[in-house]
């Protein structure tokens, strides 16, 4: 019993081979369906891709506040909430930021 879980030899055996099956190459393992077909190469695309789109996400937020500002427009509902999502997703971004920053440092400071 490892930590209240009862594992049996049968399926860690099961699990093992499946396992070597993958490394193999005889089970291919498909994308996840719901990437609605975006396929990032590196982390350094996803990065870019997820950037860019905050990056429209405050053009957009901007774009609305100019429109309620000169009278363009009078959905200063739809101006505040967009933003405020791109106020969150900056938000977001630089705290993922951080902590990329933290774990590079972490690793630095790692005795060889």
């Amino acid at each position: 019993m490892v930590n209240g879980t009862h594992v049996s030899s049968t399926g860690l055996l099961d699990t093992l081979s499946v396992h070597r099956e993958i490394a193999k190459g005889a089970i291919n393992i498909s994308a996840n369906p719901a990437d609605n077909g975006m396929a990032v190469g590196s982390f350094t695309e996803l990065m870019k891709h997820k950037i860019s789109a905050i990056n429209q996400d405050q053009n957009h937020s901007s774009m609305m506040m100019k429109a309620v500002d000169s009278g363009a427009s009078d959905d200063l509902v739809g101006a505040m909430v967009a933003s405020q999502k791109a106020s969150l997703s900056f938000s977001a971004m630089m705290q993922i930021r951080n902590r990329l920053v933290q774990a590079f440092d972490d690793v630095m400071k790692m005795p060889l």
